[in-house]
């Protein structure tokens, strides 16, 4: 007896985005076409006959958000019978890390507005995609111990202390940050620069930057960062 299949492949996409001293932030789309027509979700859509599921992802990016993308990991596979109401889909996920303040975010084709949330304000999300974003936020947290996100996170120089926001940011805790400035210079992944940065009325902060070659070398021998706690 034949298998009866009538699945359609999707891709969705949670783009996470940081600014120096903010909470991390995840992009949205308005839902401009039923189901879930005015409601906020993650940018996605079908896989076309002719493309990869990375060229899906990229153009549901572009058209959406206006967004192009140099690095996309992928995320989870998500496919419960009923999670889409129109058909059954499985939604391959994917996970992207940006800085904000590169792109101009422009809503296009099937979607009425595209939008930056805090985190910890975020709206209710359309069919499954809190699950989908809970998932990518877990991944982020556990990818912190075995490479540093810094590289697509932050600027290309940066004050330590945003790279110590960024870490407490993600893992949601505060971090003992004598241990983590002495664990992180001895890798050897960041760099002191000559250059100072004055913020405000604070003292000037020396910038650092990652050493890609060093990183690359350590990856190779499985790296891993124990990060301390408060």
């Amino acid at each position: 007896m034949g298998v009866k299949q009538d699945i359609r492949v999707a891709v969705d996409a949670v783009v996470f985005g940081y600014e120096s001293k903010n909470n991390l932030s995840v992009l949205l789309i308005k839902r401009g076409i039923e189901p879930f027509k005015g409601e906020w979700a993650l940018p996605g859509g079908l896989v076309m006959n002719d493309e990869s599921l990375e060229e899906a992802v990229e153009r549901e990016l572009k058209e959406e958000t206006g967004i192009t993308i140099d690095y996309l990991e992928q995320l989870y596979t998500f496919g419960k019978p009923n999670r889409d109401p129109r058909n059954r889909v499985v939604a391959v996920t994917y996970f992207v890390l940006v800085k904000p303040n590169h792109f101009t975010i422009k809503a296009d084709t099937d979607a009425a507005d595209v939008k930056w949330f805090n985190l910890k304000e975020l709206p209710k999300l359309a069919f499954d995609h809190q699950l989908v974003l809970d998932t990518a936020k877990e991944r982020l947290k556990s990818k912190l111990s075995y490479q540093p996100i810094g590289f697509d996170l932050l600027n290309d120089e940066f004050p330590f202390s945003d790279l110590e926001h960024l870490y407490m940011t993600i893992l949601e805790k505060e971090i003992d940050r004598r241990n983590f400035r002495k664990k992180m210079l001895s890798f050897g992944i960041i760099e002191e620069t000559d250059k100072i940065e004055k913020i405000g009325s604070g003292r000037p902060a020396k910038l650092f930057r990652f050493n890609k070659v060093k990183f690359q070398q350590l990856t190779v021998n499985n790296f891993h960062f124990d990060i301390k706690f408060v």
